[in-house]
């Protein structure tokens, strides 16, 4: 915060006329004339010697003039003269205690002292002496920042509103002050009214435009950026967080363009490759994403996050151990960030032949991590009553045009009918878009609470003043994840249940949803969670609302057998593609259609293209694909005869779609939870055959169904119906199991509370 002007003091000079003679001035009428002609100079020409000679013959005058010894402070102080200046405020207010201005210059020649208690008392004393003396409130306001005491900040600062409504700089303040106290909403609203009586004040633009961006609001930053980045020419930050909200609002490609000039005038910025990286990677090229990470790394070693970032893309583009190293590069360089460390699990427990032992110390690790950075909760607020009304809060990115969206829609339509109002759903979204899935599924909740740019602190607040009684986590180690949150404990129950196949680490998270399929009770040692298994399956899908017809069987036409894969390439490890070379050759006029979103750019499609090329495949028995609208996407299963799940990284969403589109899903069931989903979704629809055990059984079985096209054809008229009617789809009853397993996960609670 920057000092306030100093006030000097002036007084009209009074001459008596008679006739035509001035009557002779006295020495106070002279020492005030050569005040006023010391202030005229002062403020018109600025030449503070010779003000300052003026003031000095004044007082030579009349030496106990307090407003001259006032104004000399000022001269002493714009020298820097630190304490010779307060001498001179301190006669002054010596000579005239009431003398509030004289206070108010003293607490500035404090604060520049760095002596901000006794500048405090100064502003007081100004005050007290002067109740709406706008400047010294203000003024207080500074000092108080800088004693730490930001509530009564803002409470001087808000004083100093009540006098001058209109004082921009003054909601500028204040709005920095909120900032820090996490509030950010409120500081949003004084920014914009400073900025709405200042419209060319670029730093309040620019911080203004941090704050929206910072909460998730977009447009706003965007424009409030762009205002900033005009007036301040020179602030590449300024420029760097326009690039950054262009890219959330989804416009990479103007966020590329916006990066691209940046580095025009700072080529050898590692922030702006790094966030240039991540617009490439964005809009699908993964070949200059790759490049601008590492040319971040290369302009600073030290960059955690563009390491971590190269080891993402890395993973997409289905080079998982290269990834992996990045990664871990960046957890030499800060191991504490939670973020990275979930990067890391995520793509370990997705690679084959993982230790299953090393995977819970990485995880564990996580979990020390953020319950070292949180508070955790030992007492809650809520009455142990075992057959009330239970509120379950729903923490997620992903309640949307996403898997998580699409299995859980469906149950929470059902649920909401079968518990009869015995459960209250709260949903704690850490997104700021939302679509058709999000408006369905926030009709289906009691309240929808959007925690996108709140701290963890924040949210663990606002779900206990919403009195949760057990609070679900449908993220775990994906992406936008707010387990930290859990780490304080919020509620007094905790569960991991659909986003997640793996153990979170996290101790405060009491059980993890899942069933007696995808998690054999030897697996259990690799959990901090205890583990719940629903009756049949943990995963309940949606039918779409698409309606695509199921189309005939496409090798009763072509003569030959398609199979299709619709998974994202990270789970197309070597392995994968070895298999399902090996089934390509026998049956060598087979072809293979992958379908995934990082298709889209042909560099992708040519990593694929060589690695099956290192297989003995041709590029001919290929068809790749990009993404395509869920209508297209669904009809696209009309064009295969049987779908490939890929191992251990095993479907969820694809083979769920695939079955309702009577394709069947040839999976390979693993040991652990994830290599075991493809397991729980087709033991479930009563594909028992469908499930290998092996590689080669993979391989012989995809041959044999292969080789069978009237049962192929027979399967595909009817798979829809079936699965339909199977735990798969029924959300009715896996809506009476969910609703049995959280209310006896509360009864145990209230038996430990009596």
């Amino acid at each position: 915060m920057g000092l306030f002007s100093l006030f000097r003091s002036t007084k009209d000079r009074k001459v008596e006329e008679v006739g035509e003679k001035v009557a002779v001035a006295s020495p106070l009428d002279e020492a005030e004339r050569l005040i006023d002609k010391g202030n005229a100079i002062e403020e018109e020409k600025g030449q503070l010697d010779e003000a300052m000679r003026c003031y000095e013959e004044a007082l030579a005058m009349v030496p106990d003039l307090a407003r001259a010894h006032m104004n000399c402070g000022n001269i002493l102080l714009a020298r820097g003269d630190k304490e010779g200046a307060l001498s001179a405020y301190q006669k002054a207010t010596d000579l005239d205690p009431a003398y509030a201005a004289g206070y108010y210059n003293a607490g500035n020649a404090y604060a520049q002292l760095g002596r901000h208690e006794a500048a405090r008392t100064a502003y007081e004393k100004a005050i007290d002496l002067k109740p709406l003396f706008v400047d010294a409130y203000v003024a207080l306001g500074c000092a108080l920042e800088d004693l730490g005491d930001r509530d009564k900040a803002v409470a001087s600062y808000q004083k100093a509103l009540e006098i001058e409504p209109d004082y921009a700089e003054v909601h500028a303040n204040i709005g920095k002050v909120l900032l820090v106290l996490g509030e950010q909403d409120r500081a949003i609203r004084h920014f914009e009214r400073s900025v709405e009586l200042i419209p060319d004040d670029g730093e309040t633009l620019f911080i203004l435009g941090i704050a929206q961006k910072a909460r998730g609001y977009f447009e706003p930053a965007r424009s409030s950026l762009g205002r900033a980045q005009a007036i301040l020419t020179d602030n590449i930050e300024a420029r760097i967080h326009l690039g950054d909200t262009l890219l959330e609002l989804e416009q990479a490609n103007e966020a590329i363009d916006c990066y691209r000039k940046i580095l025009e005038i700072v080529p050898d910025n590692a922030v702006v490759h790094n966030n240039l990286g991540n617009a490439y990677f964005t809009s699908g090229y993964f070949a200059e994403a790759v490049a601008s990470y590492r040319r971040a790394t290369e302009l600073q070693p030290d960059f955690a996050s563009a390491h971590s970032n190269l080891g993402g893309v890395l993973k997409d583009i289905g080079e998982s151990l290269e990834g992996i190293k990045s990664i871990r590069r960046a957890l030499e360089i800060a191991p504490e960030v939670d973020t990275t460390r979930s990067n890391l699990l995520f793509i370990s427990n997705s690679l084959d032949h993982q230790s299953q032992d090393l995977l819970l110390e990485e995880a564990t690790k996580y979990g020390e991590i953020v319950t070292s950075q949180a508070k955790p909760i030992t007492a809650w607020q809520n009455t142990p009553e075992p057959e009330r009304i239970l509120r379950i809060g729903l923490v997620s990115a992903d309640l949307c045009y996403h898997p998580v969206g699409f299995f859980i829609e469906g149950v929470l339509r059902a649920i909401t009918s079968t518990t009869a109002g015995k459960l209250e759903f709260f949903a704690y979204m850490n997104f700021y878009r939302s679509d058709s899935v999000s408006e369905r599924i926030k009709a289906l909740c009691h309240r929808w609470r959007e925690i996108f740019g709140l701290s963890d602190e924040e949210c663990v607040q606002l779900i206990q003043r919403d009195g949760i009684d057990i609070l679900i986590d449908l993220s775990g180690h994906t992406g936008k994840t707010r387990l930290p949150i859990f780490a304080w404990k919020p509620a007094p129950i905790q569960v991991s249940w659909l986003g997640y196949f793996a153990t979170t680490g996290v101790d405060a998270i009491d059980y993890l949803i899942a069933d007696p399929w995808t998690l054999p009770e030897s697996e259990e040692q690799y959990f901090t969670e205890t583990i719940w298994r629903l009756p049949d399956t943990r995963l309940c899908f949606t039918p779409p609302d698409e309606n695509v017809t199921i189309g005939r069987l496409p090798m009763l036409s072509e003569s030959t057998v398609t199979f299709g894969c619709f998974n994202s390439l990270i789970k197309m490890n070597d392995e994968v593609v070895s298999t399902w070379a090996r089934l390509l050759s026998e049956l060598p006029d087979s072809r293979l259609l992958l379908k995934a979103r990082q298709l889209y750019h042909p560099a992708a499609q040519t990593a694929v293209l060589d690695q099956f090329s290192r297989q003995g495949v041709a590029a001919q028995r290929l068809v790749l694909e990009g993404p395509a609208d869920r209508a297209g996407y669904l009809a696209s299963y009309n064009r295969i005869d049987i779908a490939l799940d890929p191992f251990p990284y095993t479907g969820g969403t694809t083979t769920a779609e695939a079955l309702w589109m009577g394709v069947p899903v040839l999976t390979l069931a693993g040991k652990h939870f994830l290599a075991r989903q493809g397991v729980g979704l087709l033991a479930n629809a009563g594909l028992h055959d469908w499930i290998a055990t092996d590689a080669r059984d993979y391989v012989a079985r995809a041959v044999s169904h292969a080789a069978d096209s009237r049962k192929l054809a027979e399967l595909r008229l009817n798979l829809r119906e079936r699965v339909l009617a199977s735990p798969v789809f029924d959300a009715h009853s896996f809506a009476i199991h969910l609703d049995n397993a959280l209310r006896s996960m509360w009864k145990i609670w209230c038996a430990k509370q009596t």
